[in-house]
């Protein structure tokens, strides 16, 4: 009896490592409250195949913007996440860490009440601008904007404020304009209370004549590692963009889903191309180097900052039948 318990103990012992050995691997990827590819993938069941073939669960882990996603990439409690661009290409160059695409186009504006009299950049001399910040990617896209209409700082009262702040400051006329990115921009316009000044594709054009917004990205040890599961994901934000450019009410219906915004929020991103979607996702050099300039100059990369990117998976991915 005694060696038939053994012999049990020992079965079960190997039945449970056995189990462990083969646990589905889990696969944390950053994601943000915004419209993203990637919540389109999950909805429309293109991750399921994926998660099948590579005996992986894709876990999506929500940030409200993009630094303490690259903090949680940086330990190692991501594998790959999903950002703006400026955050994007700070991991790419000062993590351990590859751009791998380019998922939205746009996604910031600089919006002004509705009833405004301003009707150009060169109007808002003397005006008080709300902007989320000097690290922030929309700070060297406001400077742009209105040092190509002839002005500068001086020119005009900053006041800093939290990004998703800007409508309710607009709203409530505190301030005489703001810029921020999307879902803020969109949810200004769908309230009624703001309207569009000029878009970031009129300020720093880079890609496909527009401004780049959001980029996925991701570990150089998991790029190393899971190859085949990195082309997967590629080629399921392509056909998830195929999607959105095909039937845009399915989309809309979609991201309100998994990310809670109001339909008609959703609707006003695409339809004014507040958030500008394109199948060609692939990260070209001479776009990185432009971008990585504009950043450099608005100090927000140093000097030595050079952004590692691979766009081989993209390109596989718009190839891919």
């Amino acid at each position: 009896m005694h060696k038939l318990a053994l012999g049990i103990t020992g079965a079960l012992a190997l039945a449970l490592i056995g189990t462990s050995a083969h646990a589905t691997e889990t696969i944390n990827f950053g994601v943000q409250p915004a419209t993203m590819p990637i919540y389109i993938a999950r909805a429309a069941g293109l991750l399921d195949p994926i998660e099948k073939k590579h005996d992986v669960k894709i876990v999506f882990r929500k940030f409200s913007y993009g630094a303490p996603e690259n903090q949680a990439l940086a330990a190692g409690e991501l594998q790959i996440a999903s950002a703006g661009m400026g955050p994007a290409i700070v991991a790419a160059a000062r993590l351990p860490a590859k751009l791998l695409a380019i998922t939205i186009l746009e996604q910031t504006a600089i919006i002004v009440p509705s009833d405004s009299s301003v009707s150009s950049v060169a109007d808002l001399k003397g005006k008080r601008i709300a902007f989320p910040g000097k690290g922030s990617q929309q700070y060297p896209l406001l400077v742009k904007a209105l040092a190509d209409a002839g002005l500068t700082l001086d020119d005009v009262e900053l006041f800093k404020t939290k990004g998703s702040d800007v409508p309710t400051l607009l709203a409530n006329k505190s301030v005489d304009a703001g810029i921020t990115w999307d879902p803020h921009v969109s949810n200004a316009l769908a309230a009624g209370h703001s309207k569009v000044l000029i878009k970031a594709e009129k300020i720093l054009p880079i890609k496909q004549g527009n401004y780049i917004g959001n980029g996925v990205y991701a570990r150089e040890d998991f790029i190393a590692s899971k190859p085949e599961l990195i082309e997967d994901i590629m080629v399921a934000i392509v056909k998830s963009i195929d999607l959105i450019l095909s039937d845009q009410e399915k989309a809309i219906d979609m991201w309100s889903d998994q990310i809670g915004f109001s339909k008609d929020v959703i609707r006003f991103a695409l339809t004014e191309r507040i958030s500008v979607y394109n199948r060609d996702i692939v990260p070209e050099a001479s776009t990185l180097e432009a971008y990585t300039k504009f950043l450099k100059d608005a100090e927000i990369l140093k000097p030595e900052d050079n952004p590692k990117f691979d766009d081989s998976f993209a390109k596989k991915a718009m190839s891919a039948k």
